[in-house]
């Protein structure tokens, strides 16, 4: 143990959210690009992702990206996702290409929103859905639960069962499910892998890492350890002289080192909890207790030397020295001032054959670290020793190959089109508030949420497939208030424009149900002259200064009188009369 006199200021979590969001599976040649590198490297299973990421499945590959709280987003082959915001909880995403399918799994009171160019989507409750982009519309399918969908026409709840298809200004078509096509068949297949055996290790797990337990049974067991109870230990390992935070490399994220491991289930052992080594078992990860799991970018002590940096995984009650704090056996480094440490006992996984990793110090910070075999009591005596402890990752100044696990540049196919390239975060934030509110809107804060008009399509529709073609909603349709029915879908009745409305919006005037006939520029110029035409079928109106002339009808309401041989009137009466006809009952 060490045991250190610390000046300490109260001090508070850092506000990195790389917790909150791993890469758990890949297939292909999915890229990535963060704030940290700019620039466009292969992605690596059990890659944190944050807010400002960026993530592109080129053809031939797909990828499934896992949150802390349970839900996942994959995206198909051509395909980019944007992350716009990561809080607790709480998340938004933009899919600017391709499409994805999202099964959301968070605590009451959570929100997600998915954009694409042409709507948003909010989720509230659990539910699963996918969005299936073309180059002008939008699909989205609900396989359970509700979502929330607007465009810059309306808002509409979709079900489950539904597909709903809709561009940026145009009213919605839905339909039921189609057949199931291949990309849903791959997802079903995922899920059930997922969640087959939920009540599996998850047991044994707090609360807060339930979601990782599938990792954790198809790769391991638990066992119940005497002073640590039920820990688990993986099956899968590679070589006897296997050793945690061995199979794998750090990485720069967010101001720090953080372990990426190979392994599949590599995220929660190696970001929460402890190792301890066990005669009769080997290596056990041990959980930590419900209420103190914490996030870190690697539970391991370090040791730094002229010619190697080395860590060790660190054992039950053992301190973790970060830049943050991390609960109960940890120690904020940014607020502390080290005045004095005595080492008495160093790190106890030391003593153990192969625990403590060993690299040149000089490619630590490469994309190709090099482990360095060497002699278990030269460890123990010459490289863990007081002089060469280290509080914290080591203070080496990232590179290149700092930024992604992989050396391997990215074939010049596979890189991402130029307008997946030319994204810019900070634009699409702007341009797509986060929005938590249930009645307010994304694409028109501050106004009212206006219903979007929706028509039924009765033949069952597999998404991206077999699309009708949408009504695009004029700007004038859009501002009609839902009080008098809105934008209607295809087939109704015109509404009417806001210069025929009354005062409060109401329909005023003759004809005030239907269209009104639009007045050409020279008929204008005449309607406004005295005397001039009126409209079609309309009766010519009487001036005030003409009320009481002769001929004209007086404030009375007598009838003008007609001179003899005057032409008649404009009655369908007296044109019968004058014609001979006999006037029609």
């Amino acid at each position: 143990m060490l045991a250190v006199m610390l000046l300490l200021v109260p001090g508070y979590a850092l506000s990195s959210n790389l917790g909150n969001m791993r890469i758990s599976l890949i297939e292909g040649d999915v890229q990535i690009k963060t704030p940290d590198s700019e620039d466009w490297g292969l992605a690596a299973i059990n890659g944190p992702l944050d807010e400002g990421d960026q993530v592109w499945t080129p053809q031939g590959s797909r990828v499934e990206l896992q949150t802390d709280n349970g839900t996942y987003i994959r995206l198909d082959q051509d395909s980019a996702l944007q992350i716009l915001s990561m809080e607790s909880g709480s998340s938004q995403f933009y899919l600017s290409q391709g499409r994805a399918y999202i099964s959301y799994d968070s605590p009451q009171g959570s929100v997600l929103q998915f954009d694409t160019p042409d709507a948003s989507m909010r989720v509230f409750n659990r539910a699963r859905f996918r969005n299936d982009m073309s180059d002008q519309y939008t699909d989205v399918t609900v396989y359970k639960g509700n979502v929330e969908t607007e465009n810059r026409v309306g808002q509409t709840r979709i079900n489950a069962g539904q597909t709903l298809s809709l561009g940026q200004d145009t009213n919605g078509e839905v339909a039921s499910m189609g057949p199931a096509d291949e990309w849903e068949d791959w997802n079903k297949a995922r899920n059930h892998i997922i969640f087959a055996n939920r009540d599996g290790g998850s047991r044994y797990l707090p609360v807060e890492l339930r979601s990782y337990a599938s990792d954790l049974d198809s790769s391991g067991r638990w066992v119940q350890v005497p002073g640590y109870g039920f820990c688990w230990a993986p099956t899968i390992v590679a070589g006897t002289d296997w050793a945690p935070y061995r199979s794998g490399r750090w990485i720069w994220r967010g101001g720090d080192y953080v372990w990426v491991a190979y392994e599949p289930w590599g995220w929660a052992p190696y970001h929460y909890g402890r190792w301890a080594f066990v005669a009769s078992i080997g290596w056990c990860w041990v959980p930590p207790a419900a209420g103190d799991v914490y996030w870190s970018p690697g539970y391991v002590g370090w040791v730094r030397t002229p010619e190697y940096v080395g860590w060790v995984p660190l054992a039950p009650g053992e301190n973790y020295y970060g830049r943050g704090y991390y609960g109960r056996h940890s120690v904020n480094i940014t607020n502390a001032n080290i005045t004095q440490v005595n080492v008495i006992n160093v790190y106890r996984n030391v003593q153990i054959n192969n625990g403590a990793t060993i690299v040149n110090r000089k490619t630590f910070n490469t994309a190709s670290p090099t482990v360095v075999n060497i002699n278990r009591n030269i460890i123990q005596q010459n490289i863990f020793v007081k002089n060469n402890i280290s509080f914290g990752t080591p203070d080496i100044k990232p590179s290149r190959g700092s930024y992604f696990v992989s050396a391997r540049a990215v074939p010049q196919a596979k890189l991402p089109p130029q307008r997946v390239m030319n994204m810019k975060i900070r634009e699409l934030k702007e341009s797509r508030p986060f929005i938590k509110e249930h009645d307010k809107s994304v694409l028109n804060p501050g106004a009212r949420t206006m219903t979007l008009p929706i028509t039924s399509i009765n033949k069952p529709r597999t998404p991206g497939q077999d699309r009708s073609t949408l009504r695009k909603v004029q700007p004038a349709e859009k501002r009609l208030p839902n009080a008098v029915g809105g934008p209607g879908p295809r087939g109704e009745r015109p509404q009417l424009k806001p210069m025929e409305r009354g005062k409060g919006g109401e329909p005023v005037g003759p004809g005030a149900t239907g269209e009104r006939r639009k007045l050409q520029p020279e008929e204008k110029e005449k309607a406004s002259m005295p005397g001039g035409p009126g409209q079609k079928g309309e009766k010519p109106q009487v001036k005030p200064a003409e009320k009481g002339k002769p001929g004209k009808a007086d404030e009375s309401g007598k009838k003008e009188k007609k001179k003899p041989g005057e032409p008649a009137g404009d009655s369908r009466k007296d044109q019968q009369k004058q014609k001979g006809e006999e006037p029609q009952r």
